[in-house]
């Protein structure tokens, strides 16, 4: 089986390439993407660079030009729920992009025609995520993921996401993969580790925590791989 793993920027992978140096590499599109041999299936592993374009290109390539069967997409999001604290996990139930907006047409926020508001990650995956969760000990939650093309810094910005899309997390990336996967009928899940609280402290917290809440969902999305592709014996 073929695997993606996709980050949003460099230090979102980061921590793969380090639990496995021994990668080839290809550039397709203007990105470089890592083939990893993994047991006896492969990793295709990169990241896409910041914003829903970017995002869905990448993720477009790694399923029609390099073939993978399932996608995780492993990084970090601000946090919107109280009930996340930095360093937390969250797994999206469903995804949406927030700053689509065709309301002047009768539609509500987020809507796109012939799609949805919301799309929904793979029950198996999640599932797998939450079986990890469980032995680890770990706190994950499962909830509405928010996304659109600006990092989310201010405290008003924040209650307009929750009261608009009942949203727990906020990033620049999770709903247009998802989108992608949905259409291409690719089994997908997104998952995020809290580096901030999406309020006017976010930036300086962002950079604070960063590699911190990318090395936890590394190390997350590696225990996640050891249950999807179990070695062969």
């Amino acid at each position: 089986m073929r695997i993606a793993i996709l980050g949003a920027m460099r230090e979102e992978i980061t921590p793969f390439l380090k639990k496995f140096p021994n990668y080839t590499q290809e550039e397709v599109g203007g990105n470089t993407f890592y083939k990893i041999a993994y047991r006896e299936h492969e990793l295709v592993l990169a990241y896409s660079k910041i914003g829903k374009v970017h995002s869905a290109l990448s993720a477009s390539s790694m399923i029609l030009k390099f073939g993978c069967e399932k996608l995780i997409f492993s990084g970090v999001a601000g946090g919107l729920n109280p009930k996340l604290k930095v360093g937390d996990l969250i797994i999206a139930s469903k995804l949406c992009q927030y700053d689509v907006d065709i309301t002047a047409f009768g539609h509500p926020l987020g809507f796109i025609p012939e799609s949805s508001v919301y799309i929904y990650p793979d029950s198996q995956l999640n599932a797998i995520a939450q079986e990890v969760a469980q032995q680890k000990g770990i706190a994950l939650m499962e909830g509405v993921i928010a996304s659109g093309d600006s990092f989310v810094a201010s405290s008003e910005k924040k209650k307009w996401l929750i009261k608009n899309f009942q949203a727990d997390a906020v990033e620049m990336e999770g709903a247009s993969v998802a989108n992608v996967c949905h259409l291409l009928k690719v089994p997908f899940c997104i998952l995020r580790s809290i580096s901030d609280s999406a309020d006017g402290e976010a930036d300086v917290s962002f950079d604070e925590f960063l590699e911190h809440a990318a090395q936890t969902s590394a190390d997350f999305v590696e225990a996640m791989l050891e249950k999807l592709l179990p070695q062969f014996t």
